[in-house]
């Protein structure tokens, strides 16, 4: 008697299920945030075009993007737009788009139409930072904005890095601390990161968390958490808490907010380093860039006056 292997004509429910929850896993849970926002505005596109969102035709998608196009969408946005689409499709068990020729060839042409080059924020750069750190108010708040904002600097951590930190990430040393990171952009698979935290003569962070963590009466736990007008310390912060925060400060001092976003700390740590000439492999030991390419462009950037040609002839 032959043995016929055992076939599912489809996957059980169960299985399905906890296959589904590794497929998100495996994004940011800011990514996982977007795809939702995006998944939500197609199906909302969807019932006003009286098209079915799921599963949707590759016109139909060609057809979203042209219209999030004319209503002055970044390039970013639109192509994540589609990967939100196309991951929803895939969940659902039917084909996403990323081979499709109709949706590549719209994809394309919104990059030639709109161009790929990324809109930056400004660095929150040493000189900047601290005017940021000195007009903080002498209240819980302005402490915890205070430590964030000069850790967030020393280390030039994501907002997300952030927002996950634990007193015990910080181990004490002469001269600084060493900070774990136990998991980044980077390190999502969460093996860990150490990095140096130097506490230095201007910044001070690590006086600066320390002052925060005395008065809020933290010891374990969390870093930085919540605070409420009434001075009462909660929970975590979001990440787009840390990016109002930077925002804020710089207001504060006289600046466009909305120049600024939660990547100006780490920008203003490495364009403040190339600045000052470091080396830009010791730049990279702090800001843990894999790509050394992403890294001097920041580098370039920052010495376009300072290095240039024609400093001995114009």
């Amino acid at each position: 008697m032959t043995l016929q292997p055992l076939v599912f004509e489809t996957i059980p429910p169960a299985l399905q299920d906890a296959s589904d929850r590794l497929v998100l896993a495996a994004r940011s849970p800011a990514t996982l945030r977007a795809y939702r926002t995006d998944w939500a505005a197609f199906v909302a596109w969807c019932l006003t075009q009286d098209v079915t969102a799921l599963p949707a035709q590759p016109e139909t998608v060609s057809a979203w993007i042209a219209s999030r196009l004319e209503q002055g969408r970044k390039a970013a946005t639109l192509s994540r737009g589609v990967a939100a689409v196309s991951c929803a499709h895939e969940l659902a068990g039917f084909e996403s788009f990323s081979r499709s020729r109709i949706v590549q060839d719209a994809l394309r042409g919104m990059r030639r139409t709109l161009g790929t080059a990324p809109t930056r924020k400004a660095p929150a750069t040493v000189e900047l930072l601290r005017r940021m750190l000195d007009v903080q108010p002498d209240t819980l708040i302005g402490r915890r904005n205070r430590a964030l904002l000069a850790l967030g600097f020393a280390g030039a951590l994501r907002r997300s890095e952030l927002v996950i930190l634990e007193v015990g990430d910080l181990v004490p040393q002469d001269g600084g601390a060493f900070l774990t990171l136990r998991r980044s952009k980077t390190d999502p698979d969460g093996a860990g990161q150490t990095i140096g935290i130097l506490n230095g003569s201007t910044i001070r962070a690590l006086e600066h968390v320390s002052v925060w963590c005395e008065a809020a009466g933290i010891t374990s736990g969390l870093l930085f958490r919540s605070v409420d007008r009434h001075g009462r310390v909660g929970g975590s912060l979001s990440d787009r808490s840390v990016a109002r925060i930077i925002k804020t400060a710089a207001e504060a001092v006289g600046l466009d907010p909305e120049r600024f976003s939660g990547h100006s700390l780490r920008a203003g740590f490495i364009t403040s380093g190339a600045e000052a000439g470091a080396d830009a492999l010791l730049i990279a030991e702090t800001s843990r860039h894999q790509n050394l390419d992403v890294l001097r462009s920041y580098v370039r950037r920052a010495s376009l006056l300072k290095a240039h040609a024609g400093h001995r002839f114009l």
